[in-house]
């Protein structure tokens, strides 16, 4: 026998109420997961041309705080002639989601010493810091590590430009760097230059690839037959994109707009070991705005990636730096205008 009776009613009316507070929890949850954080420290910088907003490095309140991705140069927004290139596209927010990022952001594929080190012990991750060692080695992929030791980062913002260093030591596994980059604006041109060095100060010879996962959001238009992506030399594709794109001679055609379940995801080859070929052109032909990518250093690899709401030409250069020796490196962003409906 039940000690109260509260009575049909009551307790319909109970069970509705405790629905809806679990439906307004529900929601409460999904609208956190979309709101990005208000104090997230930043930058603008501007050229006259080019308006864009940098996100920086902060260990307790940066807009990424997730181990995938170098923390530095991370493009949150950028206005040229009128059309947007870099923005959200991703539905989840969360600062250690390791892709709740905007583009372009790099990542150093290796993580450094991981594979001698022992479970619970260290490794260095280039643009990150010194990482742990789950006692239960997950598969690489990109998984959120411990962070052991943050480094040292110094920032500094300019009109035009914003200057990073990032010095990370870690004896136990070896290495340790002195990394700068600067994002600059190029005086009085559509033009963004990412300067870049290397220098390793740890025991350990740096060796490693770096990409930029560019993940292009051009005038917030759906991936589709409208883009194009062009390089210069003839490729191949390493797999079957399924009916949702397909490689012509030096492009990449979308056959169909992707929906919101839909991912390409492919290598291509055809490059030579020459730093011309490493010469992406994006162009989205309904709008007319367009992206040229270019460097002073050889492909290593190719990588082309895309959802609905983004693509990514992901260009791999390859990383080695002796102990006391600095490699350096830049890579261009020319943005222009093409005639709607051209290239």
């Amino acid at each position: 026998m039940a000690l109260f009776d509260l009575g049909a009613t009551t307790k319909t009316q109970i069970h509705k109420a405790v629905a809806f507070v679990a439906l307004c929890l529900c929601a409460y949850t999904m609208a956190q997961s979309t709101v990005e954080p208000p104090d997230a420290p930043h930058a603008d910088i501007s050229n006259q041309l080019i308006q864009a907003r940098l996100y920086l490095p902060d260990a307790d309140r940066g807009y990424y705080r997730a181990t995938r991705f170098d923390w530095s140069g991370i493009i949150a927004s950028l206005t040229f002639d009128g059309h947007t290139y870099f923005g959200r596209w991703f539905d989840v927010y969360d600062p250690n989601l390791h892709d709740s990022i905007t583009g372009p952001v790099q990542e150093f594929i290796t993580g450094l010493g991981y594979d001698k080190a022992p479970p619970g012990g260290t490794f260095v991750k280039i643009g990150v810091g010194v990482l742990r060692k789950p006692r239960n080695s997950p598969a690489r992929g990109f998984f959120t590590y411990e962070i052991v030791d943050h480094g040292k980062w110094t920032v500094a913002a300019h009109a035009d430009a914003v200057d990073f260093l990032h010095e990370v030591n870690d004896p136990a596994s070896g290495y340790g760097y002195r990394y700068k980059k600067t994002v600059r604006l190029t005086r009085n041109q559509p033009q963004m230059v990412l300067d870049q060095s290397l220098e390793s100060t740890g025991r350990q010879v740096i060796e490693t690839e770096m990409y930029d996962h560019n993940f292009f959001v051009i005038d917030k238009q759906h991936s589709g037959p409208d883009f194009e992506v062009t390089f210069p030399f003839k490729l191949t594709s390493a797999t079957d994109l399924r009916g949702l794109a397909e490689v012509r001679s030096n492009r990449v055609v979308y056959l169909k707009e992707l929906d919101a379940t839909q991912r390409i995801r492919t290598e291509l080859k055809g490059f030579s070991s020459s730093a011309s070929d490493y010469d992406i052109r994006v162009t989205n032909r309904k709008t007319g705005a367009a992206v040229r990518v270019t460097s002073d250093q050889p492909l290593s690899n190719v990588v082309f990636w895309s959802a609905r709401t983004v693509l990514s030409p992901e260009a791999y250069i390859r990383i080695h730096v002796e102990p006391g020796w600095t490699m350096t490196w830049r890579i261009f962003y020319d943005f222009y205008a093409a005639a709607p409906g051209g290239r």
